[in-house]
């Protein structure tokens, strides 16, 4: 008889292979109270795990394809510097010297106070934080056991489906080596460096199945659905014939949208589309360019100011910028002003006063910039700088009200007039646009787009704002619903305001990314999309298989739609495929432009 789990599908894909448990969670850790003679031989215990740890993540990294995407490594290069962190380098040393602890305790002593800080604030950052505190502190307690790395015979673990608590991201990249055929973890969330990795390496992933390592055996086969985060155990002939074929429609799938890549953006019905990208490193311009975006619709800029003790300077900023720019050879880069909050300062800044409660209602986006212009000058000069050598646009995250609009354009204008007496180039009328992703903005946009060139919706804060949820947390993420009415109406307020004041309104978030919505906001409206590159084929087949005039009044129903049932009844039809009338919006297209040639 089939076991069927459903826990939370992170990266798409089927899988079918034998389990392998994976238990490294279990390591027992005892207080021991040592001798004083004893202390600087465990100092040096200690500091000899954490230099096999080093070594291990330097392998690690070492062995990454190099076509992998560009955050494989970061996230590995995150765990390197934690390692050398006072945090974990120096505290520990410390506790063991001044409570005479053995390196163990020591380690799990530190462990327990920055998590119990972590878990203080409510922010789907310092959650994945937490993550890698966990992650890395388990690698070194492995070193300090003489434990051995798991993963030492590649042959053994090709083809498997691994099941564990958690799993590093140093873990997911010596599995995708390995060739595993997917995982499943008890914990973690949608937004975890292992679910991130998982999703950038295409490794089949569902995670939160907690407890399921109770109800199966190594060596039993499953089956795995990341699309619908479901696990099947002991799976019946026609359930593995089922996956077998989909598999074959999968990689079928795969190959066909590879020939989109030089299609124009235009729906069947002859409308044009803008599709951007996402980004948030340099290297990120590679996987765009590969599918022939039309640009950079929100370039993030924090990664620019993590793992570091002071705030990037201005030539940090400009080197890049211009970089980037270079790379894009004339497509448009948007780049979004620094959206850091309490939860995520530099080191320097984190020691300033106490943490918020919650960071997500607290000093973070335009508030922090505007608080503390040592910060936010700097960037806003290199962008202005930036803009002298390409199409540069500036993006405010987490505006509330006018009142921090004019501040920051009042600031833009003075660091203008400091460029003039340097002699420094900048674009004059370079484009300045809001991030609407707080109700407050939606409600009143109109008036913020009588005093902006372009919109960006961002649909990640915006929904869990609106609902009031964190979808990282277990208990609630189900009322994580991107289609709930009062989010559609708010979509589609924003979208009507910026058609209203004839500037653009692009939407960045998840759901410009997710095939299941995209003919939603398609039929309230929206025709530019921006999103993580290597999802933006699979975006492009649904728009371009879509009719408008068939989407607006299932839409429309779709706000209207009374309850679950019906949302997803209505959703199943616009996402049905459009009638073969491709013929005739065909020649209507052939009469306009092959693509929207964006002002900026």
């Amino acid at each position: 008889m089939s076991l069927m789990f459903s826990g939370i599908g992170v990266s798409r894909g089927l899988a079918i292979g034998e389990i392998h448990v994976l238990r490294r969670d279990g390591l027992d850790v005892e207080a021991r109270t040592l001798e004083k003679k004893e202390l600087a031989e465990e100092v040096r215990r200690l500091k000899k795990a954490l230099k096999t740890a080093r070594t291990q993540l330097r392998a690690t990294k070492d062995s990454i394809p190099k076509d992998a995407p560009s955050d494989v490594s970061a996230f590995i290069d995150s765990h390197l510097l934690m390692l050398d962190d006072k945090a974990l380098s120096q505290t520990p040393i410390d506790i063991i010297k001044a409570e005479q602890l053995n390196a163990e305790a020591a380690l799990k002593q530190q462990q327990q106070a920055l998590v119990s800080v972590f878990e203080a604030m409510d922010d789907t950052y310092i959650a994945t934080r937490v993550d890698d505190v966990n992650q890395v502190i388990a690698l070194i307690l492995q070193a300090l056991s003489g434990g051995a790395d798991p993963f030492t015979d590649p042959e053994a673990w090709k083809g498997r489906i691994v099941v564990a608590d958690d799993l590093t991201p140093a873990d997911t990249i010596i599995m995708q080596n390995h060739g595993v055929a997917g995982f499943v973890t008890e914990q973690g969330g949608q937004l975890s460096h292992t679910a991130i990795l998982a999703r950038s390496l295409g490794i089949p992933a569902v995670v939160g199945l907690h407890s399921v390592r109770k109800y199966l055996r190594n060596g039993e086969t499953v089956t795995l659905n990341g699309n619908s985060g479901l696990l099947v155990a002991e799976p019946t002939d026609e359930h593995l014939v089922d996956i077998k074929l989909r598999q074959k429609e999968a990689r079928k799938a795969a190959r066909e949208l590879s020939s989109l890549i030089d299609k124009d953006s235009v729906t069947l019905d002859g409308t044009p589309l803008q599709l951007w990208a996402n980004i948030e490193m340099d290297d990120d311009v590679k996987a765009l360019k590969r599918v022939n975006a039309a640009g950079v619709g929100l370039y993030r800029t924090e990664f620019l100011y993590m793992n570091r003790t002071s705030a990037p300077s201005e030539q940090d900023h400009y080197k890049e910028y211009t970089k980037i720019l270079r790379t894009l050879k004339g497509a448009p880069l948007t780049i979004r002003t620094v959206d850091l909050g309490a939860d995520k300062l530099t080191d320097s800044q984190s020691n300033a006063g106490p943490l918020a409660h919650n960071p997500a209602m607290g000093l973070r986006g335009i508030r922090l910039a505007l608080a503390d212009l040592s910060l936010f000058v700097p960037q806003l000069r290199a962008i202005l700088r930036t803009s002298a050598k390409g199409p540069v646009r500036l993006l405010i995250p987490m505006l509330t009200n006018l009142a921090e609009l004019a501040q920051v354009k009042a600031l833009i204008e003075e660091v203008k007039v400091a460029l003039d007496e340097e002699g420094l180039a900048y674009d004059p009328d370079i484009p300045i646009g809001g991030m609407i992703e707080i109700p407050a903005a939606a409600i009143a946009v109109r008036a913020f787009a009588n005093e902006l060139d372009f919109l960006s919706i961002g649909t990640n804060d915006l929904i869990q704002y609106t609902l009031a949820i964190d979808r990282i947390d277990d208990q609630v993420h189900y009322l994580y619903d991107p289609i709930h009415p009062a989010m559609l109406q708010l979509i589609e307020m924003i979208i009507k305001a910026g058609k209203e004041a004839n500037i653009p309104v692009t939407l960045c978030g998840e759901m410009a990314g997710d095939p299941t919505y995209v003919r939603v906001l398609l039929g309230l409206g929206l025709t530019e999309f921006s999103m993580p590159p290597k999802l933006l084929l699979a975006v492009k087949q649904e728009l371009i298989q879509s009719k408008i005039s068939r989407l607006r009044p299932l839409a429309q129903r779709l706000i209207q739609a009374a309850d679950a049932d019906a949302q997803q009844h209505l959703l199943g039809l616009m996402n049905k495929p459009a009638e073969k009338t491709a013929g005739k919006a065909s020649r209507k297209a052939k009469n306009k432009p092959r693509q929207r040639k964006n002002k900026f």
